[in-house]
């Protein structure tokens, strides 16, 4: 199992992106969190398979329709498995 820490930057605030990330997790089996943050970008974490995270970050990366992803940040452990479910933070 392997664990992801990602920083999204670009137009995804107020473009459904946390939706679009929980829908994408939700599907995949993967648990965690997304959150927006103070300097406009979006936070997600996530653990499951390997293969599964790769899924889920090529979804990141395109984004909802309405948004514009510039730069995706991605720190990688081993998964901790604190969570029980994927989740949008406030």
């Amino acid at each position: 199992m392997e664990r992801i820490e990602v920083i999204v930057s670009g137009r995804v605030q107020g473009v459904s992106f946390r939706a679009f990330a929980l829908q994408i997790a939700l599907s995949l089996g993967l648990k965690g969190f997304v959150r927006n943050l103070a300097n406009d970008s979006v936070e997600a974490v996530a653990e499951g398979k390997k293969e599964k995270i790769e899924k889920f970050l090529i979804e990141l990366q395109k984004g909802p329709p309405l948004c514009n992803v510039e730069n995706i940040s991605v720190t990688r452990s081993k998964a901790i498995n604190e969570f029980s479910d994927f989740e949008i933070r406030y």
